[in-house]
């Protein structure tokens, strides 16, 4: 099972004003961005980094399991932004305090959670998954690679690294949405990476922090590029708005995934040859066709137009609850309701009556309730 319930970080002093914020950065990259991000890391995966073409897919699928995890874990969502522009030393030198405990000691615990820890919270995967690849569990590897992926794009999201995450300070109310989800799924298959050749990093915690560093300034790319489709068309819904903005932002944003791609594929060798290289066994390689537990996979295609593939397993026989909710979590469609036998199931679903956008498909067995975000185009 790929989606677990682990804690990075446990903090009694996550407000309420976090969560609030957060709610704006629920879709991230959107999971049409994330699984783009993630299925071309292995384009830079070295010879000696073959035995890991086997995950390409399995990372892309699980892309977007770190936004899952919010609704079950309180101190998920803090793990994906960081507000860097909210702290003195960054305004004034361009850096910031560079590990947690030196962080906290100057600005306080409930200061820093509010502002968001993403660069230690994608530390600290890091770390757990040289720990993975220490103890031959590959299982866990696979996991905790597919979520230092979903980490590793955050950072190269800009809206995910300032105070003015949705234009709400410029007059540019709604930005993170349309630039990150609403554009990117419409112009996804324009983002060209062909792969470069990795490294073993040095100073891992550095590295993310320059990525991060180097990132921040398109923010006011992005808000410019916004500033430019609104006069182009004021309706930020249109076909003109968004065409707009993509033209405006793709030589910026194309840069941006690529450099996400290579970024995890160089943490992930980097964690690998740090552990001292390993290789899989026969037995040792993770196979979704030998899940032991209750999975509900990425729908195929996503995004999709009319119809997409729905696939989810069952180790047996359980009484199930698959369900379509729109953004706002109202639901819009009963898949299933009764029910069913141990095994695969796999069924086609068409939307013909639904609007485009964003949609949860939702697998609830009364004991486990797992989610997929799923993108429809029209």
């Amino acid at each position: 099972m790929i989606v677990k319930r682990t804690r990075l970080f446990h903090n009694p002093f996550i407000s309420i004003l976090v969560i609030l914020v957060v709610g704006f950065l629920l879709i991230s990259w959107g999971s049409a961005g994330h699984y783009k991000i993630n299925f071309a890391s292995s384009l830079s995966f070295n010879q000696a980094m073959s035995q890991f073409n086997f995950w390409t897919t399995i990372l892309a699928n699980h892309a977007s399991d770190a936004d899952y995890r919010k609704s079950d874990d309180p101190d998920e969502a803090p793990r994906h932004f960081i507000n860097i522009d909210d702290y003195v030393e960054f305004n004034v030198e361009g850096r910031i305090p560079q590990t947690l405990d030196s962080v906290i000691s100057e600005y306080g615990a409930s200061f820093v959670y509010d502002k968001g820890v993403l660069p230690w919270a994608t530390k600290v995967m890091f770390d757990s998954l040289k720990t993975s690849f220490d103890q031959l569990n590959w299982d866990q590897a696979v996991d905790h690679t597919a979520l230092l992926g979903h980490y590793v794009g955050d950072g190269h999201m800009p809206l995910h690294l300032t105070t003015n995450y949705n234009g709400q300070n410029t007059g540019n109310n709604g930005i993170h949405s349309r630039y990150e989800s609403t554009m990117i799924s419409d112009h996804v298959s324009q983002i060209i990476y062909t792969g470069e050749a990795v490294s073993v990093i040095s100073d891992v915690n550095q590295y993310i922090f320059n990525y991060i560093y180097t990132n921040y300034p398109y923010c006011d790319s992005v808000l410019g590029a916004d500033n430019y489709a609104k006069t182009i068309a004021s309706n930020t819904n249109s076909t003109a708005y968004k065409n707009a903005l993509w033209e405006k932002s793709k030589s910026f944003t194309t840069l941006l995934f690529k450099n996400a791609s290579h970024a995890m594929a160089e943490l992930i060798y980097t964690a690998w040859v740090m552990a001292g290289s390993p290789l899989m066994g026969p037995s040792s390689v993770f196979t979704p066709d030998g899940l032991t537990a209750i999975s509900l996979q990425q729908n195929v295609p996503n995004p999709f137009s009319q119809s997409t593939r729905i696939k989810y397993f069952l180790p047996d026989n359980q009484y199930v609850l698959l369900e379509v909710r729109d953004i706002s979590g109202k639901k819009v469609e009963t898949l299933i309701n009764g029910p069913e036998t141990a095994g695969t199931h796999t069924f086609e679903w068409r939307s013909d009556n639904l609007p485009g956008g964003i949609y949860y498909l939702v697998l609830n067995t009364g004991h486990l309730k797992e989610t997929r975000e799923m993108v429809m185009v029209k």
